[in-house]
């Protein structure tokens, strides 16, 4: 199985990239994971956020195979702990399938064309992050959860 990340926009923080970079790394070790970015879109101070919604959910799409399992990261998802997350990982490797997509949009959520497509909701906390640093935090999780289906010493309980 492979683990695709796919964001809108870039990470500004070259602090926050160098961390997420650092999980990327590590993660090679267990599974073919990847991060692809989506270019924020131009010109949208004329465009409502459905409009800015809907114009994201295009170019999302366009980057979704329809073998691909999607799981979108949104605030009214499941909260997991990162040993239920884990479990939830190994379910979807068990599943067979190709290749896992987890979504993070952009800063107003998903048009109901992508809710629609999506396999599942995951929510990361009750609280609001900004969308880079959810990249870092899944990142990081998605590395936990495979030291703990390997029984590595990096998350402690």
């Amino acid at each position: 199985m492979t683990i695709k990340l796919l964001a809108i926009g870039k990470t500004d923080s070259s602090q926050l990239q160098e961390l997420i970079d650092v999980y990327d790394k590590r993660l090679q070790h267990y599974i073919n994971f990847e991060i692809e970015l989506i270019p924020d879109l131009k010109k949208t101070k004329n465009l409502s956020e459905e409009q800015q919604k809907s114009k994201e959910g295009e170019l999302i799409l366009k980057k979704i195979a329809p073998t691909n399992v999607l799981i979108v990261l949104d605030e009214k998802g499941k909260h997991y702990s990162s040993v239920e997350f884990s479990a939830f990982l190994q379910k979807k490797m068990n599943s067979g399938i190709k290749q896992l997509v987890f979504l993070i949009g952009g800063p107003y959520g998903f048009s109901h064309e992508i809710y629609a497509k999506a396999s599942g909701k995951i929510s990361l906390s009750k609280m609001t992050f900004s969308h880079q640093m959810v990249r870092l935090f899944i990142t990081e999780q998605i590395y936990r959860a495979y030291t703990i289906l390997r029984n590595e010493p990096y998350h402690h309980q």
